[in-house]
């Protein structure tokens, strides 16, 4: 029966990182990072499955699979997990997350460097939960970013970090990622109205805001 429940955990496990790698090799193919910037994470029970630091990702396979519990205890995997650790690890630790995703997404990058968060041009602001803040700059991998994003996450599922990127989380790896997506697309949009001379682009009032929530609960297949 142990023998059982260890090959379970293992497949789940395996599938687990194949998907964490076709997300990550997605992030370069939808623009969101260049070279090896960026990171992801999975949580498999009591097992955080991370992108290694570094690391092209067409260049990970199997053997590549790096493992850590909440506390960034190494459980398995010979490369370095992503430097980015820290945030991952407090996503995990004060949410209910089961996926985290990190890019450096140009157009919200750009908007990090303009305004305290991104204003509420689009409906789909509700899906993070309201606007998105920006999280104070610090440097990268360092625990002050992860507090400082933590703050900006307040009762949101996604941010901007100043100078720096996003990161969203969800309940599944493709509801992360979806909101990442969804966070450089607002993003850009503000960009493209706020830059057309002598006109200021309209937003959406927080009762509206709401109403979206409202309505994105029924949205889809059931």
């Amino acid at each position: 029966m142990t023998e059982q429940r260890d090959e379970d955990r293992q497949g789940a496990l395996g599938r687990a990182w194949d998907e964490l790698v076709a997300a990550a090799r997605r992030t370069v193919l939808d623009g969101l990072v260049v070279g090896t910037s960026g990171n992801l994470s999975v949580r498999v029970g009591g097992t955080i499955l991370v992108t290694p630091s570094g690391v092209p990702y067409d260049r990970l396979g199997p053997k590549d699979a790096v493992g850590v519990d909440a506390d960034g205890n190494r459980l398995f995997g010979e490369l370095a997990p992503t430097s980015e650790l820290p945030m991952h690890l407090a996503v995990y630790r004060t949410t209910d997350a089961r996926a985290v995703v990190h890019t450096h997404a140009v157009h919200a990058t750009a908007v990090s460097t303009l305004v305290p968060e991104l204003p509420p041009i689009h409906y789909m602001a509700a899906a993070l939960g309201g606007p998105a803040r920006v999280a104070r700059y610090a440097p990268y991998g360092s625990d002050e970013l992860a507090q400082n994003m933590l703050r900006a996450l307040r009762e949101r599922t996604g941010c901007l970090l100043q100078n720096h990127g996003t990161i969203t989380y969800g309940d599944t790896l493709d509801q992360a990622y979806d909101r990442t997506a969804q966070l450089e697309w607002m993003s850009r949009l503000w960009l493209t109205a706020s830059a057309v001379p002598g006109h200021a682009p309209t937003l959406l009032s927080a009762g509206q805001l709401r109403e979206a929530e409202d309505r994105l609960r029924g949205y889809g297949q059931r």
